[in-house]
């Protein structure tokens, strides 16, 4: 991050969004562009790295899109962003270091917290772990939809033994031929 460029002309609303996220009022910071992870690509990403009590912290403003479904259905003009509803209803304990400032998320960015490679997971059933603590984390999102629970669970108890790896393995496909098609219209 410290050889990453000062980058000019950014939106006053993205500065707002990281000044509230530092921990005190009138610490010198400069801002970067970040480009980072594969999911979020094209979206504008600024962070503000900083010298506070000794040693550095840095913050992330990243710009809210609607989601994809909008696009999908045909959607014209904006779309509601049900971000923080959908944060606000998690059936977990949210992390503070995670708001919602407007059309951004502000986060925290800290050098522990940093994604895991699958390759790297070598004990046994490992991936397992992972993948049912990724499965539990996801289903905050339904489950903190009250009016939903109900009928959440009990489709999910008709569903019969490897309905999700099967529902998986159709995901994949049609992932792929997403991603095929993309590179068609010469997006690669």
């Amino acid at each position: 991050m410290d050889a990453l460029p000062i980058k000019e002309g950014i939106p006053v609303s993205a500065i707002e969004a990281l000044e509230h996220l530092m921990p005190g009022h009138d610490i010198s910071y400069r801002v970067a562009r970040r480009v980072a992870g594969m999911g979020s690509l094209g979206r504008a990403r600024f962070i503000a790295i900083a010298e506070w009590h000794g040693g550095q912290i840095a913050r992330e403003a990243k710009a809210l899109v609607p989601s994809a479904c909008h696009w999908v259905q045909g959607g014209k003009g904006p779309a509601e962003i049900l971000y923080q509803t959908i944060f606000s209803g998690a059936v977990r304990c949210p992390d503070p270091f995670v708001q919602l400032r407007g059309r951004w998320i502000v986060r925290r960015l800290a050098p522990h917290g940093s994604r895991i490679e699958l390759v790297t997971l070598l004990a046994r059933g490992t991936e397992l772990r992972l993948l049912h603590a990724m499965g539990w984390e996801t289903a905050n999102i339904p489950m903190g939809t009250k009016s939903a629970r109900k009928g959440i669970l009990r489709h999910l108890g008709r569903q019969k033994g490897n309905w999700l790896h099967k529902a998986g393995g159709e995901m994949v496909k049609a992932v792929r031929a997403d991603w095929q098609t993309w590179r068609k219209e010469g997006y690669a």
